[in-house]
């Protein structure tokens, strides 16, 4: 006999059911095992239909405009341009060299008596128009003559000096290049195009790869002065994105995704493009020797690192607790219970920057805070565990055990002077790039 099925709200007579047909149970216990599955897809296709930039890895550009607390501004009624009492844009003017062209036009005739006028302004009125040179490449041509030997009739062609380098192009065009291909993230055509364009210089694309590869040889020590660096600085802030590579240099014939990393501290930013997002890149970037804190988002390439020396991202934390409030019954709960302590650990921080609460003061708060927290996940974990828990709580299950293993690495910032709890320094540094 199938076992009566747990209905909400619904009791079941044990009798009544033991005389239910067994195949009316049967049919029975596979409708309530369909409808689960249905609410199962359902859960799933909502929480997808939800997300956004606020509760998931989503960009802000992907929320769209039915995002929660989306409002249409009413159209101003103000004029367009500066308003009555607004200071204004003081114009700047330039210095004049050699090169710029100084025009001077003085009235001949008196625009009330019609005498005629003579004489210089001390202090005319200025009005500057600012142009681009005409842009052309400065050609520098080096000609080797070859000349006969009266003696012996010897032909010898000069050479070039030590300081001409054999390339066709020079320092500044091929840091041209770098920084088009770096800095403003142009492909090989575009730059080739830009060039010709520009400076009606023509270059192949090959010329342009092996350009961008001189100028990574010249700048190869410097790089490797800014890993050595970064390896002995006391905090870095690390952060890893999906970046086009193609196979422009040869270097990636499959064509597999690459990996921007980028790793700031104090003093220096290093950016890599890696083909791969493994932990061995970040290893590489800052050496697993690393004493220092990192703070990062909850990536498992950071794993490598001691709990102690991570600093895990709130915004990150927030986005999942934010996810957790807008499902329903236990992950809801869940999710505003983390989530009110996650504000009112804020709350302070804010206070501690604004000199109105004392770091000693702010690090006893965290010591109660943290130990809610760690008992809101526990208890979270332990109840959905439980076998009757079925898989719309498994995300939430899932999180809450994440949090759960990292959740001392949340509050390094407390207790560590020059940490934030944030990663906006590599974020805002790889946007810059970008």
């Amino acid at each position: 006999m199938i076992q009566i099925p747990q209905i909400a709200g619904i009791e079941i007579d044990p009798g009544d059911w033991a005389n239910t047909p067994a195949s009316i149970q049967t049919l029975v216990g596979y409708l309530m095992a369909e409808n689960q599955e249905l609410k199962d897809r359902l859960s799933r296709i909502e929480e997808q239909l939800r997300q956004n930039s606020q509760n998931s890895s989503k960009p802000p550009s992907q929320d769209g405009f039915q995002k929660k607390g989306f409002t249409v501004q009413e159209k101003s009624t103000k004029k367009r341009g500066g308003q009555p009492g607004h200071g204004g844009h003081a114009i700047k003017f330039y210095d004049l060299s050699a090169e710029d062209v100084s025009v001077d036009h003085r009235p001949t005739i008196c625009l009330n008596c019609g005498e005629a006028l003579a004489g210089n302004d001390g202090e005319p009125f200025r009005h500057q128009i600012l142009e681009l040179p005409q842009l052309r490449p400065l050609i520098t041509e080096h000609r080797l003559h070859r000349l006969d030997c009266e003696h012996c009739g010897t032909s010898t062609r000069s050479k070039l000096p030590e300081t001409v380098g054999a390339s066709q192009y020079g320092e500044r065009l091929t840091a041209a290049v770098a920084i088009l291909s770096s800095e403003n993230y142009q492909s090989h055509s575009k730059v080739k195009t830009l060039l010709h364009r520009l400076f009606g210089i023509d270059i192949s694309i090959a010329s342009v790869n092996r350009l961008r590869n001189e100028m990574s040889n010249a700048i190869k020590f410097p790089v490797q002065d800014a890993h050595h660096y970064v390896k002995g600085v006391p905090v870095v802030h690390s952060d890893e994105t999906s970046f086009n590579q193609s196979n422009a240099d040869g270097k990636n014939p499959g064509r597999t995704k690459g990996w921007l990393w980028t790793v700031v501290s104090a003093g220096v930013v290093i950016f890599e493009v890696a083909l791969s997002r493994a932990k061995t890149v970040a290893q590489g970037l800052i050496s697993p020797e690393f004493s220092g804190i990192m703070v990062s988002d909850r990536y498992r390439g950071y794993e490598w690192l001691d709990a102690s020396q991570r600093q895990l991202r709130w915004a990150h934390i927030k986005r999942d607790l934010t996810a957790m409030t807008e499902q329903s019954g236990v992950s809801q709960e869940i999710g505003t219970a983390l989530l009110n302590i996650q504000k009112t650990l804020f709350e302070d921080w804010y206070q501690v920057g604004g000199g109105t609460l004392s770091r000693k003061d702010f690090q006893a708060r965290v010591g109660t805070l943290q130990a809610l927290f760690k008992r809101e996940l526990t208890e979270a974990v332990t109840l959905l565990s439980s076998p009757k828990e079925k898989s719309p709580l498994a995300k939430t299950l899932g999180t809450c055990k994440e949090l759960l293993k990292w959740e001392s690495s949340l509050w390094t910032f407390a207790h560590h002077p020059g940490v934030e709890p944030t990663n906006n320094a590599a974020e805002q540094a790889r946007s810059d790039l970008l």
